[in-house]
């Protein structure tokens, strides 16, 4: 049996889960990132934080200490420290104690640390849901193939609300609200987006007919992205099931969810 330095003990427990210490430390750290978040949701209650400033102030600062020794713990016992700092959960958990030590100079940043909660994402990891990972990935690949075609969406749409605004802003003026060209942008967006805040209301006929045609294409720019994203996900899915093989027979589409070939019956491995 290999002895294991105190520094891969550690190691063990921080990152891993194979192990009852490192689930425990996970499952602990769970409930700390909830306790700090409800912490943090009370304290903007300005009746309870009057009243419990004090208890407050040093749960949070309790948390913040607690998460900051974890974090270099994390950087101390990591093989690759640099790696897990530029990681997508290393970044996450320097942004969960980099507000608090800001508010001494910056007040109230100290609630940019509701970023703490995408840390309970460990929950996948620690449960061991890897249908749940399985999902998520595919959903992540899905994004990331389609993020040119939502960028050029975004950009004709951002072009379209900067010409009806300016549109409106002649039409209008700034005797009926419309002050500005930005202004003016903003109420395209509030329409074209079908939120209709009403704060700012055409009251010429041309304006109210630009404000039909802006509320009319409204609608159906707001399908678009959900099609290209719908379209993506099944892409990823049938590819997913496509690489999804058996290890015995080699036959490949199975579905994601399979736990089993279709055609021999061996166990098929576990995607994530």
């Amino acid at each position: 049996m290999i002895k294991l330095t105190p520094r891969q003990r550690l190691y063990q427990i921080i990152f891993g889960t194979s192990t009852r210490a490192g689930q425990l430390f996970d499952i602990g750290l769970i409930i700390a990132i909830i306790s700090s978040e409800l912490i943090l949701i009370i304290s903007s209650v300005s009746s309870i934080e009057s009243k419990f400033s004090t208890a407050l102030l040093g749960a949070e600062w309790f948390f913040t200490i607690l998460f900051t020794i974890e974090y270099v713990l994390r950087l101390y016992c990591s093989p690759r420290p640099l790696a897990y700092a530029r990681s997508f959960y290393g970044i996450i958990d320097l942004i969960a104690i980099v507000p608090a030590y800001i508010s001494f100079f910056i007040p109230g940043s100290n609630y940019l640390l509701i970023v703490r909660l995408i840390r309970v994402l460990r929950i996948f990891r620690v449960l061991k849901l890897a249908r749940f990972l399985q999902d998520s990935n595919i959903l992540l690949r899905s994004l990331r193939h389609a993020q040119r075609k939502i960028f050029v969406f975004f950009s004709s749409v951002l072009i379209l609300v900067t010409v009806f605004g300016s549109l409106m802003f002649l039409i209008e003026g700034p005797e009926n609200g419309f002050t500005s060209i930005p202004k003016s942008i903003y109420w395209a967006i509030v329409t074209i987006t079908t939120v209709g805040y009403g704060d700012i209301v055409p009251q010429t006929v041309m304006g109210k007919a630009l404000a039909s045609l802006t509320m009319l294409l409204g609608y159906s720019i707001l399908a678009v992205p959900t099609g290209i994203l719908t379209a993506e996900i099944n892409q990823e899915m049938k590819t997913t099931r496509n690489l999804r093989r058996c290890p015995n027979c080699a036959t490949s589409g199975h579905e994601l969810d399979a736990d089993y070939c279709k055609k021999c019956g061996t166990q098929l491995p576990e995607q994530i």
